[in-house]
């Protein structure tokens, strides 16, 4: 099952532009979303900003 903000996150839109790897998309988007800081962020109201990765880094540079 994947996660549920898949279609509206932002990252995929820096995936479309070639800035983010797929690998985030497959490792938690896809499967481990209840483990993504930006699901947990989301569910629990939590302002994050779009370049912070599922691990919780914030890719500096990302925009």
């Amino acid at each position: 099952m994947a996660c549920k903000w898949i279609t509206i996150c932002p990252l995929r839109k820096f995936e479309e532009e070639g800035k983010l790897e797929l690998k985030w998309k497959k490792e938690y988007c896809e499967n481990d979303f209840e483990n993504c800081r930006r699901f947990q962020a989301e569910e629990n109201c939590i302002p994050h900003p779009d370049n912070m990765l599922p691990n919780g880094e914030i890719m500096k540079g990302l925009k």
